[in-house]
């Protein structure tokens, strides 16, 4: 399932990315956005390292560079999260990782 939601903020924002990861069937985060760093960038690492994939628009701030990849387009962020995380697809996060799109 997917789910949107807009926050604004940076300890919002960071207290929901931790959130993700509380979440038994979560396996990929999606962050679009204009700005983004400071401790939701330090929520996004945590999250990685708890086995959660996270993928982000391009944007200002540090988040890009915690995030697994980086897309120009949110709709492609979707599709790529899908692929990534969906048992019939042949996509691995290592033919990805650390790339921008």
């Amino acid at each position: 399932s997917v789910d949107t939601i807009p926050l604004v903020g940076e300890e919002q924002l960071a207290d929901a990315v931790r959130a993700v990861a509380r979440l038994h069937r979560a396996r990929a985060l999606v962050l679009a956005g204009a700005i983004m760093g400071g401790d939701i960038s330090n929520a996004v690492r945590e999250i990685r390292e708890a086995g959660i994939l996270v993928l982000c628009t391009s944007m200002a701030g540090s988040v890009p560079d915690a995030a697994d990849v980086v897309v120009s387009d949110p709709v492609e962020a979707g599709v790529m999260a899908v692929m990534l995380i969906a048992d019939t697809a042949k996509f691995s996060i290592e033919h990805v990782r650390g790339r921008r799109f």
